[in-house]
């Protein structure tokens, strides 16, 4: 795959400092230049004053100018302009006014963590010791940035433009309303949803294990309980075990371990999912207000703040 990785996402929001206090909680760690990062991805997120929650830039790794060049030949095809230079292609979504930015850079290498030992029938993994999430006391620190989920007026060409201008492979459907892409091996680091108005809808941040999603979501909620979206559950699109906070600003963002990994394109055949089956395996139901924010009417009229 040329492309190879989510390298990071700029966020916009009405209070950055708040938004940004509420990440370093979360578990990423604010460099002096503004950006706040992850333990193997590097700098993944900046915050930046916007009039109301927003996703404004996604940056995407490749390996070499050959593969800048045929994405800029892919988005001429589609009659989106583009901008090209020895290590960068800059295009806008046109819908959602998002700025792609295609660089070429090294992939990620993710320090290994040795496996989680897990007992059960006929396996005993972990003998004479308390299980990892029993004895573990750091804060949890997200390894990488996932995924974002973007939600988009004209699901079609949002979908076409990541798609069929940059190269994103899409992993599995819902109906008619989302598109699970990926621009790596993960399952997905882009899901594009349909949607009456523009707004980033969650971020996505991997952790080691499910230990892990439930300690990082039990520390954040401790003192701030209306923190909490939707979880503990496991993905069916995906598989993933997930757990959902909700930002400052109204954004979710997710804890999420344990995500499928396509290594083979032509082995793996995407679904199409209706309803919720797409959203989760077992878990407790999505509140409402995760299908459709609370907010969306202040978005859609423009006056949504912190």
């Amino acid at each position: 795959m040329a492309l190879h990785r989510l390298s990071s996402i700029v966020m916009g929001v009405p209070d950055p400092a708040r938004t940004i206090s509420y990440y370093t909680e979360f578990g990423l760690s604010a460099e002096p230049d503004g950006w706040l990062s992850t333990r193997d991805g590097g700098r993944q997120l900046r915050v930046v004053p916007a009039p109301t929650r927003r996703l404004l830039e996604v940056s995407i790794g490749v390996d070499s100018p050959d593969d800048l060049a045929s994405v800029l030949v892919r988005l001429d095809r589609l009659g989106i302009p583009a901008d090209l230079d020895s290590d960068a292609l800059i295009a806008y979504e046109q819908t959602t006014r998002v700025r792609a930015v295609l660089r070429v850079e090294p992939r990620i290498t993710q320090t290994l963590a040795p496996p989680t030992p897990y007992n059960g029938p006929g396996r005993t993994e972990r003998t004479t010791s308390r299980a990892p999430g029993i004895v573990r006391s750091s804060p949890v620190r997200p390894r990488k940035l996932g995924h974002a989920v973007l939600g988009t007026t004209n699901f079609a060409a949002t979908t076409s433009f990541f798609a069929d201008g940059l190269g994103f492979k899409v992993s599995d459907l819902m109906g008619e309303v989302g598109a699970f892409l990926r621009c790596s091996t993960d399952h997905h680091n882009l899901l594009v949803l349909a949607a009456p108005v523009v707004f980033l809808h969650h971020t996505s941040w991997q952790v080691d294990d499910i230990d892990d999603v439930g300690r990082g979501a039990a520390a954040m909620l401790e003192n701030h309980p209306e923190r909490h979206v939707w979880g503990l559950g496991r993905h069916h699109a995906g598989s993933n075990f997930f757990w959902y906070l909700k930002d400052p600003a109204g954004n979710f963002c997710e804890y999420y371990s344990d995500m499928d990994c396509i290594l083979d394109d032509q082995l793996w055949k995407p679904e199409v999912f209706d309803g919720a089956k797409g959203l989760f395996n077992w878990g407790p139901p999505p509140p409402p207000s995760f299908i459709k924010p609370d907010d969306l009417a202040d978005l859609m009229t423009g006056s949504h703040s912190n």
